[in-house]
C-alpha cells in the first residue's frame, strides 16, 4: 500500500471521528494493506488497538484512549457492518503494526489471525464474549499472545432470555403474535393457542453453573417447579438454596419443592417438562442432544438452548419438531450460525431469536468494558485479577478501576 493511500485511509477515519491526525503519526504507523472503512479515536496515541465492531457504551473507549492512551481504530466498513468479519478483512485491519485486537465471538481466531497479529507486533487479543470456542487458545499461546474474555456480566441477562424463551414456547407467544398481526383473530375460542402450564412442573438443567443456577432460581421461585440437574460437579450452593426455598414455602403453608442431582443426561430428559441447556461446548458436548436423546423426552416437553448451537443436533431437532407438534423449543443459538438447518424456520413449535442472550445495555456495555480492560491492563504490564466480582470494572468509579486484567485465560502460559 502506498504512503499516499495510507494517508487517505487514515485521514478519512479521523474525519469520521471529528479528530485530526498529526503528520508525525504517518511516520510512526503504517496502516493496513486495504482501504477498509474505519473510525479513528485518539489518532496520536502511541499504541494501536483495533476493534472489529463498534461496541455499546463509551467506558470501553475511554479505557483504551484515556487509561492506555492508545490510538483506536474501529472497523465500520459497510461491507462487514451487518455480517461476520472474514479473516481476510481482520488481517488487513491488523496491518503492519498493531498492539492488540478486540474481536467478536463470531470470528475465527486461530493460526492465521494470531500469526498476523504477532507479525504486527501484537501481544493481546480479547474476545467480546465470555465463551471463547471461536478461539484456538493453543494457537495464540504458541505465538505468545494473551487471550481475554468477559465473564461475570452475562449471568442474569442470559438467564432472563432463557426464561423468556421458556415462557414464550410454553404459551405459544410467537404463534399468537403472528396470528394477531395477520388479522386472523375473530374472537375468544376455547382451544385457541392452548399451551403448557409450568406451575408445579419439573425443570431440568444440563449444566448447573452460574447461568443455569440463575435461570433455575427464576423458574423455580416463579413457578414452584421441582428441579433436577445433571452436572459433572455437584452444586451444593444451589442445592442449599433450593432447600431453603422449599422450607420457606412450607413455612407459609405451601407444598415444598425438590432439588435432585442425577447421574445421567437421560434421567433429566425423561422426567422434565422443561429442559434447559447450559454446558460448555467441547468434544464431549457436541450434539449432546441428538435423535436418541430427543426420543427420551416427554411428548410435550420444552427444550431451551441459549448456550452454544452445536450442543444440539439441529437436523435431529427439526425432525423431532416436525414429528411431534406438541413438543416445543426455544433457541437463541444455532449449529451453523447465522444459518439455520433446513426446515427449522417453518416449525411453528420453535421459538427462535438471533443470539440475543446477552443483549441488555448493561451487559453488552459491561462486556465491552472488560474486553477493553483486558487489553489496556495487559499492555501496561498489570497482573491478572483475583476475584470473580467484575462490578469494580463495570460500575465502579472510572479512576478507581482495579489495575488488573479482568480475565486472561492463558495468563500462566504467556511470557511478558
Amino acid at each position: 500500500m502506498s504512503i499516499f493511500a495510507a494517508l487517505q485511509v487514515a485521514t478519512r477515519g479521523a474525519r469520521q471521528s471529528g479528530a485530526s491526525v498529526p503528520a508525525t503519526w504517518y511516520a510512526r504507523r503504517a496502516y493496513s494493506s486495504s482501504t477498509l472503512g474505519v473510525e479513528v479515536f485518539n489518532p496520536s496515541g502511541e499504541k494501536r488497538v483495533v476493534v472489529t465492531k463498534m461496541l455499546p457504551g463509551t467506558r470501553w473507549l475511554d479505557i483504551l484512549t484515556k487509561k492506555l492512551g492508545a490510538r483506536v481504530e474501529v472497523l465500520t466498513d459497510e461491507r462487514f457492518a451487518p455480517t461476520i468479519v472474514p479473516n481476510s478483512a481482520i488481517v488487513d485491519l491488523i496491518g503492519d503494526q498493531c498492539d492488540g485486537v478486540l474481536g467478536q465471538l463470531t470470528e475465527d481466531w486461530s493460526a492465521e489471525t494470531f500469526n498476523a497479529l504477532k507479525s504486527a507486533g501484537g501481544v493481546v487479543y480479547s474476545n467480546y464474549a465470555v465463551g471463547y470456542n471461536n478461539v484456538n487458545v493453543d494457537d495464540a499461546t504458541a505465538v505468545n499472545i494473551a487471550v481475554g474474555n468477559t465473564p461475570g456480566v452475562l449471568t442474569e441477562t442470559t438467564a432472563e432470555i432463557t426464561a423468556a424463551l421458556t415462557l414464550a414456547a410454553a404459551r405459544r407467544v410467537v404463534e399468537a403474535d403472528e396470528f394477531m398481526r395477520a388479522g386472523k383473530y375473530l374472537g375468544w375460542l376455547p382451544d385457541l393457542f392452548v399451551g403448557k402450564l409450568l406451575q408445579r412442573g419439573t425443570l431440568g438443567l444440563i449444566g448447573a453453573g452460574r447461568i443455569g443456577s440463575a435461570y433455575a432460581k427464576m423458574m423455580v421461585e416463579g413457578h414452584y417447579m421441582d428441579l433436577v440437574y445433571f452436572d459433572k460437579f455437584q452444586n451444593t450452593k444451589l442445592e442449599d438454596y433450593m432447600k431453603g426455598y422449599s422450607d420457606f414455602l412450607q413455612s407459609q403453608g405451601e407444598k415444598g419443592i425438590t432439588c435432585t442431582r442425577v447421574d445421567t443426561v437421560e434421567e433429566v430428559l425423561s422426567v422434565s417438562d422443561v429442559v434447559s441447556l447450559h454446558p460448555l461446548l467441547d468434544k464431549t458436548t457436541h450434539h449432546l442432544i441428538n435423535e436418541e436423546r430427543l426420543g427420551v423426552m416427554k411428548e410435550d416437553a420444552i427444550l431451551v438452548n441459549a448456550a452454544r448451537g452445536p450442543v444440539v443436533d439441529e437436523v435431529a431437532l427439526v425432525a423431532h419438531l416436525q414429528a411431534n407438534p406438541n413438543f416445543r423449543c426455544g433457541l437463541d443459538v444455532f449449529e451453523d450460525e447465522p444459518l439455520m438447518k433446513p426446515g427449522l424456520a417453518e416449525c411453528k413449535n420453535a421459538t427462535i431469536v438471533p443470539h440475543i442472550a446477552s443483549a441488555s445495555l448493561w451487559t453488552r456495555g459491561g462486556m465491552a468494558t472488560l474486553a477493553a480492560q483486558n487489553i489496556s491492563s495487559f499492555l501496561q504490564g498489570h497482573p491478572g485479577y483475583d476475584s470473580p466480582d467484575m462490578i469494580p470494572f463495570v460500575d465502579g468509579d472510572f479512576d478507581s478501576m482495579p489495575e488488573a486484567c479482568p480475565s486472561i485465560v492463558n495468563m500462566d502460559q504467556i511470557t511478558r
